[in-house]
């Protein structure tokens, strides 16, 4: 218990203070009992707790899509704790660090907060393929596993070689060959692609080069021509790669951006005339702040979904109930709950949630240590039913994680947007394993080669 007092208060109280000596050491030593009481409390409280580093990035250029999806996250960290007393009895407890979507600064915030709580961190969500490019060597070291859920490596599906990374719901080689399998069944088949052009319009990093290697492996395949165009961070200045686009006419464009590039490459494929109904985003350039500055520019654009797409479903009930009439909700408007990257931020927030509750079912109700939480990760079986249970039934399609399987699901749809909202346009689709799964072994082999690395399922007692 702490006195707290203005300058003012303390003016008014000094000469009472003053003249009433006894008083004063009386009040003193209940001063001290009270904070000897607290400080041996706090630690009592601490140990029920389990620490979860948020890293967000609320500023910057890329702050448009990051700041949802962090309020997401954190809303559901909130609900949990708000409407189930925790995981099994235990909170969760996390901090917020700003990375800027800059790696460096990534590393920093990883390293800072990794520590954190009775435990260490559970596990972390960097929100950045060039993040967790840097932290995919540290992780083992660390044994805090790593959720990428929709980025990262497409080869650290393999988790006999990347033990420590989650790429959970899908890869960008899952999501380049949904978005190929859309055009070539519009076209009418695969084979009708030969002789067609296809450009990738690509952040110039980690991220937008990752499809890269599907799209070649599927030109060769079905004879299109893949043409590239990367674009410089931020992304603000894309005319000189338009006019290439124009100039090239390819049949479809698919675009791999982030933040302002992608409102930005709507806003320039309108100058050039290029039509939207021929674009693709990947599932994160797929959300509302990529489409709303563009206004009627962006009808008829089209992404791949990471399963899920806009508006609200039966856990905002709960939402609702437990953090938005109490007024501890992050989003500015509750209609922004239902928004693409919002939702988002609710998934990735639920399956850490799920991963440390199926830890629990080995290691016990406690805190737990992220390696118990990546045995979690691994074993995370999320049915049908249990999906329902969650409140996610209409979002999502059953995930189940395996050592040879850090992916969990790779199945996605493609929504349009219609000038007002997101509308789904197609069926699910699953990537073709045929075609990714020797990918993934030849490019996972040879980053264990490099690293020396002696491919393993690993066991956690």
């Amino acid at each position: 218990m702490r006195l707290c007092l203005n300058k003012a208060g303390a003016a008014l109280l000094a000469p009472v203070i003053q003249g009433v000596d006894d008083m004063t050491k009386l009040l003193s030593r209940a001063a001290v009992a009270a904070l000897a009481s607290a400080a041996l409390a706090a630690p009592a409280l601490a140990q029920n707790e389990q620490f979860i580093p948020h890293l967000v990035y609320r500023t910057g250029a890329y702050a448009p899509n990051g700041i949802p999806f962090a309020n997401g996250v954190a809303d559901y960290y909130k609900l949990v704790n708000e409407r189930d007393g925790g995981i099994n009895g235990v909170k969760i407890v996390f901090e917020e660090c700003d990375t800027g979507y800059a790696t460096d600064r990534g590393v920093e915030c990883y390293e800072r907060l990794k520590g954190k709580g009775p435990t260490g961190a559970a596990y972390v969500i960097p929100l950045s393929t060039g993040i967790t490019f840097a932290l995919t060597e540290k992780a083992p070291i660390d044994k805090i596993p790593i959720i990428s859920m929709g980025y990262g490596r497409s080869e650290s599906r393999d988790g006999s070689v990347f033990q420590w990374n989650f790429p959970l719901l899908g890869t960008y080689w899952t999501a380049a060959d949904i978005i190929l399998q859309h055009i070539a069944k519009k076209e009418g088949s695969f084979d009708k692609l030969k002789g067609k052009k296809i450009a990738l319009v690509y952040h110039d990093s980690p991220y937008g080069k990752e499809p890269i290697a599907l799209l070649q492996k599927r030109a060769s395949m079905h004879g299109f021509e893949n043409l590239l165009f990367p674009v410089t961070h931020p992304g603000v200045e894309q005319k000189a790669t338009w006019l290439q686009v124009r100039q090239n006419r390819p049949d479809y464009v698919l675009l791999w951006g982030w933040g302002v590039m992608n409102s930005t490459a709507i806003k320039e494929a309108v100058a050039v005339g290029y039509p939207r109904e021929k674009m693709y985003g990947v599932w994160w350039s797929g959300a509302e702040p990529d489409v709303r500055p563009a206004e009627d520019g962006a009808k008829g654009y089209n992404s791949v979904t990471l399963q899920h797409t806009a508006g609200q479903f039966k856990l905002h009930d709960d939402l609702k109930k437990f953090v938005y009439d109490k007024g501890q909700g992050l989003a500015g408007k509750w209609e922004e709950t239902g928004e693409v990257l919002y939702v988002r931020g609710l998934i990735d927030g639920m399956l850490g949630v799920e991963a440390i509750r199926t830890a629990q079912t080995k290691f016990g109700n406690k805190p737990l240590t992220g390696e118990q939480v990546r045995w979690g990760l691994e074993n995370l079986n999320l049915t049908a039913e249990r999906l329902k249970e969650l409140g996610f039934e209409s979002e999502l399609q059953p995930i189940k994680v395996s050592c040879n399987d850090h992916e969990g699901a790779r199945t996605g749809r493609i929504h349009a947007w219609d000038g007002k909202n997101w509308k789904i346009t197609s069926d699910w689709y699953t990537s073709d394993d045929s075609v990714i799964a020797p990918m993934v072994k030849e490019a996972a082999a040879k980053y264990a080669a490099e690293k020396r690395i002696t491919p393993a399922c690993l066991a956690t007692n």
